[in-house]
């Protein structure tokens, strides 16, 4: 790979955020957009573009999620369509797919077409050994982005994340402080393997192996799906199996939830016979907390282009990162305490 010498320095490197998790489907590869950085983008400077002094563009090959998926990926991918643009020096092309092998398969392909940089957030936590070895053998620096995986973390030059343990520990706390008697869950999954389904499954499933009067009366992925968590939630209605709690793993998921629960008139909110769990802190489901037609929703960060800039002009100066692994800072939010600036200010 060529060496690079950057125009522009960006020294400053890993500021943690507070903003607003998930995950699609096509393995198909589009061009980067042009424009200006996504509203909400924090952790570094918008400086001149990173191009080398030759002129050159550095190459970028990122994968990603289905952008359609939620409205957090809608987010998360248009901050990088934003970001890695031509104007700000640099040759991107984008993958999208929610399976692992479809993944993998595209970071060969943009290995084979000698990226500088393969930003990578991944469908599964596992099996990226191989593509991750074969990218260092032939000089090019991966970054990963909103998602972790099990691999050396030799193999990589940082990672950008939510603590998802964290959002699903938040959650699940707020929970059980709200003091039910019974607690009789359906919970909705994501895509099984990601971090985001791992974080916020893991927190629940110890709680109800811990408590007595902790339950889960149904417990299926929708694969981030509104459609497929709205037929969820309407088969334990359909068997007539008592449930107090919806908690589902994206703000989606919840939505469909909520569809079911309408259907079959059943109330939810605050004060209501179903407590609402969504994550992600889309603008209109924290208008539902707001409402108090929900109860609950946990943040995810989806803005993290800028960091991977600032990465990737300090990689380029011959600098060195200060942090492996930035986590972003994140909440919950409550319906009963919510306000109309906390939805203008952490909605997506």
């Amino acid at each position: 790979m060529k060496k690079r010498v950057v125009a522009v320095l960006t020294a400053a490197v890993m500021a943690f955020s507070m903003a607003a998790c998930n995950s699609g489907s096509a393995g198909s590869t589009t061009g980067g957009s042009t424009g200006g950085s996504t509203g909400g983008s924090t952790g570094g400077s918008e400086s001149a573009a990173p191009a080398a002094s030759s002129g050159e563009l550095i190459k970028v090959g990122i994968i990603n999620n289905d952008p359609n998926e939620s409205g957090y990926r809608t987010a998360n991918d248009k901050d990088l369509q934003n970001m890695f643009t031509t104007a700000n020096g640099y040759d991107a092309k984008f993958a999208y797919s929610l399976k692992n092998d479809e993944q993998i398969q595209a970071a060969q392909g943009f290995i084979t077409d000698e990226v500088d940089y393969l930003l990578l957030s991944a469908a599964d936590t596992a099996g990226w050994d191989g593509v991750l070895k074969d990218a260092q053998a032939a000089g090019v620096k991966v970054t990963l982005f909103d998602r972790t995986i099990d691999a050396d973390p030799s193999l990589y030059e940082a990672s950008i994340v939510s603590d998802m343990a964290k959002e699903g520990q938040t959650a699940v706390d707020w929970l059980a402080g709200q003091g039910l008697s019974e607690y009789n869950v359906i919970h909705i999954q994501g895509v099984m393997g990601s971090a985001a389904q791992q974080g916020r499954s893991g927190a629940l499933d110890a709680k109800v192996a811990a408590e007595s009067n902790w339950t889960i009366v149904q417990q299926q992925t929708a694969e981030w799906n509104a459609e497929k968590a709205q037929q969820i939630v309407q088969s334990v209605i359909d068997s007539n199996t008592p449930f107090n709690v919806i908690y589902a793993e994206n703000d989606d998921m919840a939505k469909g939830a909520v569809a079911a629960l309408d259907s079959a008139g059943i109330s939810h909110g605050v004060g209501k016979d179903v407590i609402v769990m969504g994550f992600d802190c889309n603008k209109w489901a924290l208008e539902e907390l707001l409402n108090q037609n929900w109860n609950y929703d946990g943040q995810c960060n989806p803005f993290q282009a800028s960091y991977i800039d600032n990465i990737i002009k300090t990689l380029e100066s011959g600098g060195t990162l200060d942090k492996k692994t930035i986590i972003m800072d994140e909440k919950g939010f409550d319906a009963a305490t919510i306000t109309q600036e906390d939805v203008d200010n952490y909605g997506i």
